[in-house]
């Protein structure tokens, strides 16, 4: 995660956490004047659109007041959904034996993408089985995570 986004994220955790829902994650896309900042809630009951419209209208007062991200951007509050991003170490966890799809940011033993089944956490790596061959992978090397739905 880059320092801007640990900033975004440590200053918007105690808000979103006094509405009642768990900060999952913060994602920024940047693309020119098209940018995006994506927050993703969570709750053990589900995420409402009164909930992503509450956490939007508090975080959207501190971000313009904080401006943390030069330029402009959308801002958006959602649910992880099914497909659901994993940020964190204890996230990979808690989806252990999941299939997931894993990019790098730079290639490691010669690939940037995996899609396997997530054998769990060793440390500051994230276990993936990909075809019975098990890898590696150093979180801080992730882009993007994701699990991937089961239907």
């Amino acid at each position: 995660m880059s320092a801007k986004l640990k900033l975004i994220q440590d200053m918007l955790e105690p808000i979103v956490h006094s509405l009642g829902c768990e900060l999952w994650g913060v994602d920024y896309i940047s693309q020119g004047r098209h940018s995006t900042l994506r927050i993703y809630i969570d709750k053990e009951d589900g995420v409402s659109v009164d909930d992503c419209a509450a956490v939007s209208h508090q975080i959207s007062g501190i971000l313009d007041v904080e401006d943390p991200i030069s330029g402009e951007y959308v801002l958006e509050v959602s649910s992880p959904g099914m497909d659901r991003p994993l940020f964190k170490l204890e996230q990979f966890a808690a989806y252990q034996g999941n299939k997931v799809q894993i990019k790098l940011r730079i290639p490691f033993e010669g690939r940037r993408n995996f899609k396997g089944v997530l054998n769990g956490v060793e440390g500051d790596d994230i276990l993936l089985v990909v075809d019975d061959e098990e890898f590696l992978l150093p979180i801080d090397l992730i882009d993007r995570a994701q699990v991937v739905p089961q239907f």
